[in-house]
């Protein structure tokens, strides 16, 4: 199918105009492709225009000021227009070879087969930004009519020439509520045994955009299930339950003006059925940052020690003490408790109402526990003595300052009032007798 139609539909930036204006009084045939095109068809807006190019790589360069090479052996120049933002020019180019995981190109294609390497219909539109024509040879806008995924070509061609195209296809379909064309489909089933041979980094990067991109992420996620990729990738999620799916979908989705830590606390509720332990270690097979994989799997961990016991607590016909919460809040620290309450709050609204505490009460104990985690003494820095004052008073240091902290810590979240240093000061030289003696073990 080979379909050229004109669009006053598509609201091209300017400065990709001129980009392409520019490589076309040059003397080289250019056009919009990929993502924004096909988002703008879809009505949503797009920052990220790329263009397809019969320039090489080294012409692209020498014809704009500012330029990065991306990756120049794969054909792309990264063009900064002027307000800085950076538009992929890639030349035109066909695979040679690929083994699933990489693939080796060569330039001198047309645009058809630059178009016939892509993975998906929707994908292989291109849009002439000048002309405002739109060349369609794979059918993308009746598949996008259709709201279906479905890949260019043969299917499992398509999918071993990059096994990532099977994460993809589910994260597309998930996040345009598109259907998964049924060969399209198979040939993802059959890319699950080959998932194992694709970079963690790529692994990372494609659960990273479906927390970023799906709005409801349960649809993405079941398919991940269904189709063998987390047995494949991450064996820990190979049987993720259908609840935790639903705590997942509780969380809201990460906008471009939010804060990093959404995208983190649905991974984090992802993982809240298995042990921190377990979940420390899927990340950092995945090459999550070490500040994401502590962070996560310390929520994560929190979640499995202290989850079914505040669940009880909440339940409860009275509502939780402050020392209770002053105590959960010291399990958990100062900076994490929001957090955990949040991911606390989305696996609630995945139980049966009748096993889920009431919302206003969650409510309640959020704003209880914040007001206290930032109150109260919850942490050892925050009592009004330090090893200063204990080697003031004669007691030489060593371990027994760590164990002695510790029971001061324990007596002030029972009681705040205890923080003061006359009682803190007596309590530890007792402490320090008591440890002496051997009534520590």
């Amino acid at each position: 199918m080979n379909n050229r139609g004109s669009t006053d539909s598509l609201r091209v930036p300017g400065e990709v105009i001129e980009i392409a204006r520019t490589l076309r009084d040059a003397g080289f045939e250019t056009w919009c492709v990929g993502g924004a095109v096909r988002d703008a068809l879809l009505g949503v807006n797009s920052l990220d225009w790329d263009l397809a190019t019969a320039a090489p790589p080294k012409t692209v360069r020498q014809l704009f000021r500012r330029t990065v090479p991306v990756g120049i052996e794969f054909g792309t120049v990264g063009v900064l227009d002027r307000a800085g933002i950076m538009h992929e020019v890639t030349t035109f180019r066909r695979d040679v070879h690929t083994d699933g995981r990489h693939a080796v190109v060569e330039f001198g294609a047309s645009l058809d087969q630059d178009l016939a390497r892509r993975d998906f219909t929707i994908n292989a539109i291109a849009y002439d930004p000048i002309g405002r024509q739109l060349h369609d040879p794979f059918g993308g806008q009746a598949d996008l009519a259709r709201r279906l995924v479905r890949a260019v070509g043969d299917p499992e061609a398509r999918l071993a020439e990059d096994r990532l195209r099977a994460l993809r296809a589910i994260r597309f379909s998930a996040r345009f509520d598109f259907d998964l064309e049924a060969a399209t489909w198979t040939a993802v089933v059959g890319s699950a045994a080959h998932l194992s041979r694709l970079s963690p980094e790529r692994v990372k990067q494609e659960i990273e955009k479906t927390m970023e991109q799906v709005r409801v992420p349960s649809r993405a996620l079941a398919r991940w299930r269904q189709a063998g990729a987390f047995a494949s990738l991450v064996p820990a999620l190979a049987s993720v339950s259908d609840q935790v799916l639903a705590a997942v979908d509780a969380l809201p989705m990460p906008g471009p003006k939010t804060r990093p830590g959404r995208r983190a606390l649905r991974i984090a509720a992802l993982l809240s059925d298995v042990s921190g332990q377990s979940a420390s270690r899927s990340l950092r097979d995945l090459r999550f940052s070490n500040l994401n994989v502590v962070w996560i799997s310390a929520l994560v961990d929190a979640w499995d020690r202290l989850g079914a016991p505040l669940t009880a607590q909440l339940v409860a016909p009275e509502p939780p003490s402050d020392a209770s919460l002053r105590q959960l809040a010291a399990a958990v620290g100062r900076l994490r408790i929001a957090s955990f309450l949040r991911l606390a709050a989305a696996r609630w609204s995945a139980l049966p109402k009748e096993e889920s505490p009431a919302p206003r009460r969650v409510r309640e104990v959020y704003r209880r526990s914040l007001r206290i985690a930032f109150r109260d003494a919850i942490e050892v820095s925050d009592l009004v003595i330090d090893g200063d004052d204990l080697r003031s008073a004669g007691i030489a240091a060593g371990p027994v300052y760590g164990k002695v902290f510790i029971s001061l810590l324990a007596d002030v979240v029972a009681d705040p009032s205890r923080n003061e240093r006359s009682i803190l000061m007596a309590r530890a030289k007792a402490l320090v007798a008591e440890f002496a003696g051997g009534g520590a073990r």
